[in-house]
């Protein structure tokens, strides 16, 4: 089924967002493209479990959310010297070849409405470039939305054995008196024995929506390691996904969230084990409280050439209130024999055992309750590597239990 929302969107829109930024051709040729196909694309699919499906993304009202051509923000981009971090239209000038070569290549512009839409629309973005051999860390992305839409896009390309470590953070700077709603693209491109680590921080406004494609792909002996927080939006439907391509590659998906007041989290973590001697780790915890609800779906999907294959997964999500709701749906799809390979999932409540036994020693409940959610996340906080991102997780889950 096609969804048509955008009977306002036309070309001289994605033109000119186009001239602004002064792309080639080529480039406008994929934005127009992209803009053509809207009318017979559906929305992405969504999580479903039996008798349900949790998020309805049909019945959003993107004929009012989107404003193309009123896009605000403030964005910093910054990274040490031997590391190109530039905004899109310095990336399209100095590494014009190397943009078109990945932009498109891991995440299809047209796979369906919403990656079509942030194709034809994006006016911000990012393109960081690590040279053969570099070692780069803080590299640092911070994004303040300050409109009634945003449109953001950001590529990493990194030659054979260099190294990046890159946190980028999404907020909302300007809260308007209507919702909101930000898209964001991340494709990762990794040579043959390098190692990027990727952490994302949304902490949107709670009256705004979110949509997030994140995929990699790696070579030979490479690394993509991503790190994946949600706190912020009234929903967000947002896919972390590795293509394991190169013999020997890995990948590990780290992901926390806690949603209250009706917030709704739908989060999926996949990865793709198409070559040998690949391995993957996926990690997810959250947390629900008051009428929130979360949907977790994780996919281990080993391929048949993909010999001695290592995969595991573990989800974990615990509700605070008898209103909350959370699911979740682990996958496994196995076509190699030679693969050692699990996955786990859990949903409920705070023990009342350990509550109790707080409580008999001096702990006031609300405290106890705290504490023991601080904990909850202490498993997957433990695997976060990257120390700012951390704290910085830990602070708004702080910020939210008080």
């Amino acid at each position: 089924m096609s969804t048509q929302v955008h009977a306002n969107l036309t070309p001289e829109q994605v033109r000119q967002i186009s001239g602004d930024l002064e792309e080639p051709e080529w480039m406008l040729e994929t934005r127009l493209e992209a803009l053509d196909a809207l009318d017979e694309l559906d929305m992405p699919d969504v999580i479903r479990t039996p008798g349900r499906n949790w998020t309805n993304l049909h019945g959003l009202d993107f004929e009012s959310l989107v404003d193309p051509l009123n896009a605000a923000e403030e964005k910093d981009q910054v990274g040490p010297d031997d590391v190109d971090v530039l905004p899109w239209a310095e990336a399209l000038e100095e590494h014009e070849d190397l943009v078109r070569e990945h932009f498109g290549s891991i995440v299809d512009p047209q796979e369906n409405y919403l990656t079509a839409l942030s194709t034809a629309l994006f006016s911000t973005g990012t393109v960081i470039y690590v040279p053969e051999g570099v070692d780069a860390e803080d590299v640092t992305i911070r994004t303040e939305m300050h409109s009634r839409s945003l449109f953001n896009y950001t590529l990493v390309v990194t030659e054979d054995s260099s190294s990046v470590t890159i946190l980028e953070r999404q907020s909302t700077g300007t809260e308007l008196d209507e919702e909101q709603y930000y898209s964001g693209i991340v494709e990762i491109a990794a040579g043959e024995n390098s190692y990027v680590q990727y952490g994302s921080l949304q902490n949107l406004s709670e009256d705004s929506y979110c949509f997030s494609a994140k995929r990699g792909e790696t070579d030979t002996y490479a690394t993509i390691n991503w790190i994946e927080g949600n706190i912020g939006t009234k929903l967000t439907k947002t896919e972390t996904s590795t293509l394991l391509s190169g013999d020997s590659s890995e990948t590990q998906i780290v992901g926390a969230f806690f949603g209250h007041d009706d917030q709704h989290f739908d989060i999926d973590a996949k990865v793709w084990h198409r070559a040998e001697h690949t391995t993957a780790d996926l990690v997810t915890r959250g947390v629900t409280d008051d009428t929130a609800r979360s949907v977790y779906e994780g996919v281990q999907d080993v391929g048949k050439d993909a010999w001695d294959t290592s995969s595991y997964q573990r989800e974990n999500t615990l509700m605070l209130s008898d209103e909350s709701e959370a699911d979740a749906s682990p996958k496994l799809i196995i076509n190699n024999h030679d693969t050692e390979a699990s996955h786990s999932a859990t949903v409920g409540q705070i023990d009342a055992e350990d509550l109790l036994y707080m409580t008999s020693r001096g702990v006031s409940p609300r405290l106890a309750r705290n504490m023991l959610v601080e904990g909850f996340f202490v498993p997957v906080l433990e695997e976060v590597a990257v120390d700012e991102l951390r704290e910085d997780l830990e602070d708004l889950i702080q910020a939210r239990l008080e």
